[in-house]
């Protein structure tokens, strides 16, 4: 497994992807609350699709790379906060 893809480097990065959608969206909680492995949508942290493309934007941006609207896997990626930031490990650029 490459260092990119480590569990480590995921847990790692965990706390910086929640501030920054707390920081999106304008949640009104601390990046703590937000459960590693709860569902982003629904009984989980209850986010839309708006939301989603508020989240991939800021990706973008702090990334460098796009999270693209056509891509199949964006059901997985955006599954829970561990999946969101395991993506974001193994494509950012910056």
């Amino acid at each position: 497994m490459s260092e990119a893809l480590s569990p480590e480097v995921v847990t790692g990065l965990l706390p910086e992807v929640a501030e920054l959608i707390i920081s999106a969206l304008n949640l009104d909680m601390g990046a703590d609350e937000i459960e590693a492995d709860a569902p982003l949508f629904g009984e989980g942290l209850g986010l839309d699709s708006i939301d989603v493309l508020e989240i991939a934007l800021v990706v973008s941006k702090r990334y460098g790379f796009q999270l693209r609207s056509d891509n199949e896997d964006n059901i997985r990626i955006f599954s829970s906060l561990r999946a969101l930031t395991a993506h974001i490990a193994a494509h950012r650029s910056k």
